[in-house]
């Protein structure tokens, strides 16, 4: 199955500082039909102004995984952790028995970011953080795996999920695929670009949530960027 949620459809709350899309319910944003799609909690479309952010807050029992579209995001948490995270980057912070962290756009820019909450297949553990470059230029046409806890995903951000976050360029005219196992789900976004997934069309920045196909094929009707996230 395909089911194409369109952007303009999504949870919406502008707080002047932050304009946010939810694809899942979050916060004072509820649909009992997208409380998640598989593993995956939460997929959140933020745009936040220059020199602003979130102060410190609390997590635990989630793998949190950050995918900066633009500019750059700056974290602190209680475990001492501190970076920088810029646009086509990924970090990744598995809240385990609890952490408290900040975020925010240092910058002199708006930073815009996918947000990504994936329920862990066990909870508790030790709190962690990490960061990782991902070059563009690496996943032109292939997908690349940016976070996993799938085993073999051994050159990728680890996550305590059996799920895998992965990310592609393609450009215009051209066609990446992604073999999805039978019971998975899976949830692609474009963050950028207009692009056919198995014969139905999408927009940037729609949801696209899918299992039960086999093969995923992404054509680029533009120049495109995605990002999927495989879980059970």
């Amino acid at each position: 199955m395909i089911d194409i949620r369109k952007f303009d459809t999504l949870g919406h709350a502008d707080h002047g500082w932050l304009d946010a899309r939810h694809h899942f319910s979050f916060a004072n944003y509820h649909d009992p039909d997208r409380m998640g799609w598989g593993a995956l909690r939460v997929w959140n479309d933020d745009a936040i102004a220059a020199q602003s952010g979130f102060p410190a807050h609390p997590h635990r029992d989630m793998e949190i995984i950050t995918y900066v579209r633009s500019g750059a995001i700056s974290h602190r948490d209680s475990m001492g952790n501190a970076g920088r995270t810029a646009a086509g980057d990924v970090q990744v912070m598995s809240a385990g028995t609890g952490v408290t962290h900040s975020e925010f756009n240092l910058e002199d820019e708006e930073t815009t970011l996918f947000q990504i909450w994936i329920i862990p297949d066990q909870a508790g553990g030790n709190p962690g953080w990490g960061a990782r470059q991902f070059p563009k230029a690496d996943r032109s046409g292939q997908f690349v795996t940016l976070a996993s806890g799938i085993e073999g995903d051994d050159d990728a951000l680890p996550i305590r999920a059996n799920a895998r976050v992965a990310a592609a360029t393609v450009n215009a005219g051209e066609k990446v695929s992604y073999d999805l196992a039978g019971g998975r789900h899976a949830y692609l976004v474009a963050a950028k670009g207009r692009i056919r997934v198995n014969g139905t069309d999408a927009e940037p920045r729609d949801g696209i949530a899918l299992r039960d196909v086999g093969t995923i094929e992404v054509e680029a009707l533009d120049d495109a960027e995605l990002v999927l996230v495989d879980s059970l």
